[in-house]
């Protein structure tokens, strides 16, 4: 699988998206449970057909221009709301940011050690191991890059990631992800009732970072990607639950946004597991 990525990396931008473009819908057709659902996920949200389409191609891309990003050339990458990281580097207090499951995540996380983590603010990004070992070997092997650090989903993986904002870096979040029992509340997400990480919130709160949105909009042919960055609209209060569901409704005004790129198929109102 590894000898696939590699070849499959030296292919174009435009010919990835174009294969998961057909990937995603082919799996959209034949797996009734995948399909179900993303059509559950979108009807919660009050997407229409307009709105959503696109996402079931997006969907596949996410997966296809993996290879690509992982292990060949640069990408071609815009900024919009650059300054907005800049400010918040500046006052070296570390920044949380946050995404979405919306566009290509992967790319900001890189496009931001590109830019700004070269040097004393690198950025480190929370990541669950797979339990597959050639996916494992292969996800830390793409993503030990310059100005780029990884986390794991435990313990030390937290402390690491509060010694890096008490040091002026940068660390990046999904906080839609679903976490495990005990490191979550059940708050709205699109009026439905969702386990939302706690992390985020008690990070910045614990060490006055900024905290900033973020997200990687998948241009179209292949032509690359543009980041977004924008501050959260109103300060976390200090009340957990509710700092929380002001994450959620953040989450809500991206994807609302650019509803075709969301991952409508992620299982965002699922029970938490039980142990990480």
């Amino acid at each position: 699988m590894t000898t696939l990525f590699k070849i499959l990396s030296v292919l174009p931008l435009w010919l990835l998206h174009g294969i998961g473009w057909g990937l995603g819908w082919l799996v959209f057709m034949l797996s009734g449970v995948y399909r179900r659902r993303f059509l559950a996920n979108v009807r919660q949200a009050g997407m229409g057909w307009r709105q959503w389409r696109g996402a079931v191609g997006e969907s596949g891309k996410l997966v296809a221009e993996l290879p690509r990003l992982w292990l060949g050339r640069p990408v071609p990458v815009l900024w919009e709301g650059a300054h907005h990281v800049e400010a918040a580097l500046a006052a070296g207090h570390g920044v949380v940011f946050l995404t979405p499951h919306l566009g290509c995540f992967e790319v900001t996380a890189q496009a931001y050690a590109q830019r700004y983590g070269q040097g004393a603010q690198p950025v480190t990004v929370l990541f669950r191991p797979s339990r597959q070992p050639w996916l494992r070997e292969l996800v830390n092997t793409a993503r030990a890059r310059p100005g780029l650090h990884t986390a794991p989903t435990t313990l030390a993986g937290v402390k690491q990631m509060i010694k890096a904002l008490k040091q002026g870096q940068s660390l990046g979040l999904l906080p839609d992800q679903v976490p495990p029992l005990g490191l979550g509340l059940w708050v709205p997400f699109f009026g439905r009732e969702a386990y939302t990480m706690t992390l985020s919130v008690r990070l910045a709160q614990q060490t006055g970072a900024a905290v900033l949105l973020i997200w990687g909009e998948r241009l179209s042919w292949g032509r690359g990607y543009r980041v977004h960055v924008q501050p959260l609209a109103r300060d976390l209060p200090a009340d957990g639950a509710q700092a929380a569901g002001v994450i959620n409704q953040a989450m809500e005004t991206l994807i609302r946004g650019c509803p075709q790129q969301y991952l409508w198929g992620y299982a965002r109102y699922k029970q938490p597991r039980q142990e990480i």
